[in-house]
Parts: C-alpha cells; sequence; structure tokens
C-alpha cells in the first residue's frame, strides 16, 4: 500500500499554552489511535523548534555544518506523520483530519516506490 507524508508546518514562535495545546493533544491522539485501527498509521513525531536544526553541506570535497533550519521562513516543519493510505484521495481525508485538529497547514506528499 503507498505511503504518505503528511508534513504539519506551523509558525515560528512559542507553542500555545497548556490551556490550548491540550485538547488538541487529545484529539491528536485519538486521531491517532483511530489511524492504527484503521492500519493507515505508520510513525508519527514533532519536531523541536526550527533553531534547533543543523543543516550539513557538501560541495567540492568539503563538508560545511550549519546551525539554523536550511529555510529562514516565518513557519516550519513542526511535526510529520506517515500513513500507509490507498490512493491520494484516503491520504487526503486523513490529512483533512489533521488540518482540522491542528488548525495548521499539512502538506501531502507520497514516498516514491
Amino acid at each position: 500500500m503507498p505511503q504518505y507524508l503528511l508534513s504539519i508546518y506551523q509558525p515560528d514562535g512559542p507553542p500555545p499554552g497548556p490551556e490550548v495545546l491540550g485538547p488538541i493533544m487529545d484529539k491528536l491522539n485519538a486521531l491517532n489511535d483511530e489511524m492504527r485501527a484503521a492500519g493507515a498509521w505508520v510513525f508519527a513525531a514533532g519536531l523541536f523548534p526550527a533553531d534547533t536544526a543543523t543543516v550539513v553541506r557538501h560541495a567540492d570535497g568539503r563538508t560545511l555544518v550549519t546551525d539554523g533550519p536550511y529555510v529562514e521562513g516565518k513557519e516550519h516543519l513542526g511535526g510529520l506523520t506517515i500513513v500507509a493510505a490507498e490512493d491520494l484521495d484516503a491520504a487526503l481525508g486523513w490529512a483533512t483530519r489533521l488540518a482540522e485538529i491542528t488548525t495548521l497547514p499539512i502538506e501531502v506528499r507520497p514516498f516514491a516506490q
């Protein structure tokens, strides 16, 4: 079954307080349980803020390591979910649910087979 990456993009800055984030995480855990029960859930994880990133580049026989995200922006990858889905429409269905719960944009991309 094809797998899809559901990338969760969040604005830079501190996360919302527990009064906002708590109910979101409860709903997110319930969605993950639903995906597991449906056989769609493969993996999910949140990421530390973008300023904790390290970028490694290699060119001309040299490796350059720099602090910070690869791209400077007002939003960054904040987490990801990998689902196994029958087709793109099914993956978009899970992404829609994820976007409703998190209120954040979700990018859906198939894995190359």
